[in-house]
C-alpha cells in the first residue's frame, strides 16, 4: 500500500520484495561461523530465543517434517549444539535444548548477522537511516502481532 492506503502498484511490489530478498539473503551469508546449513541455523536461532521445545513442535514451527528435524537434530546433537532431554510433564516426550556450545555459536551467528545489517545502514543518507530505524521495529511487531491478515502456513514441507 502506498501512503493514501491504495494498494502499490505491480512494479513497486516486484522492487520491495527484491530488496527484502536481496537484504535477508545478504545478512544470512554474512553468518559463517559455524558452517551451519540455513536449516540448521534457524532451528538453533528458534531454540536460543525461545528455549527447549518438543521435537514435533520444532519441526511444525520450522515448516519441516518430523523425520526431516528428527535428521536435523541428531546432526546438531552429535556437533554438540543441542541435545535431547525428557519432557518431564509428559515422560513420552521428548525436549530439543540448545547446549552451552551451541548458545555460543548462536550469539555469534547473531552478532555477525547484526553486524552486516549495521554495515548496510551505515551506507545509507541519514533521512534513510531514520526511515529504516523506524521501518523495521515496526515491521517486527505487525509480524508478532498479527491482526487482520491470515497467519503463514508453516504446514508446508520444505527442504532442509
Amino acid at each position: 500500500m502506498d501512503s493514501s492506503g491504495a494498494p502499490s502498484p505491480p512494479a513497486a511490489r516486484d522492487e520491495l520484495m527484491g530488496a527484502v530478498e536481496q537484504m535477508v539473503r545478504y545478512v544470512r551469508r554474512s553468518a559463517v561461523t559455524g558452517g551451519l546449513s540455513t536449516a540448521a541455523s534457524s532451528a538453533l536461532a528458534r531454540l536460543g530465543r525461545e528455549g527447549p521445545v518438543r521435537l514435533t513442535d520444532l519441526a511444525r514451527s520450522e515448516g519441516v517434517s518430523q523425520p526431516s528435524m528428527t535428521q536435523l537434530v541428531t546432526r546438531l546433537e552429535r556437533d554438540g549444539l543441542v541435545r535431547r532431554a525428557a519432557d518431564r510433564s509428559d515422560g513420552r516426550g521428548v525436549l530439543v535444548e540448545v547446549t552451552a556450545a551451541g548458545m555460543d555459536l548462536y550469539r555469534t551467528r547473531r552478532a555477525e548477522r547484526a553486524a552486516a545489517l549495521e554495515g548496510l545502514v551505515a551506507e545509507l543518507t541519514g533521512p534513510e537511516q531514520d526511515a529504516v530505524r523506524v521501518a523495521l521495529p515496526a515491521l517486527a511487531r505487525v509480524i508478532q502481532e498479527p491482526r487482520t491478515r491470515p497467519p503463514v502456513d508453516n504446514a508446508r514441507e520444505k527442504h532442509t
